[in-house]
């Protein structure tokens, strides 16, 4: 079984959020431009005595396709 290189998906996810600021910033660009996948409306379960919400929305841009590969190409680097 392969270890689990926890390096690499932090420097993804650190991508995403950079590329998601890098979106926001320049709003009226191309950059901002993407799709959402993922529940719109939250799930909610009561069962009486706990109520649970789920629900998971993702937003990929063009911003945070460029950030990805920036964290890649830094990844790349310190290994």
């Amino acid at each position: 079984m392969k270890r689990i290189n926890w390096v690499f998906i932090v420097l993804v996810l650190i991508g995403f959020v950079i590329g998601r600021f890098i979106g926001t910033y320049f709003s009226g660009s191309f950059l901002n431009y993407g799709q959402t996948f993922g529940l719109s409306n939250p799930i909610v379960l009561d069962l009486g005595f706990i109520i649970l919400t789920f629900g998971l929305q993702i937003q990929i841009t063009i911003a945070s396709v460029i950030g990805v590969a920036i964290a890649l190409i830094v990844y790349r680097f310190i290994r």
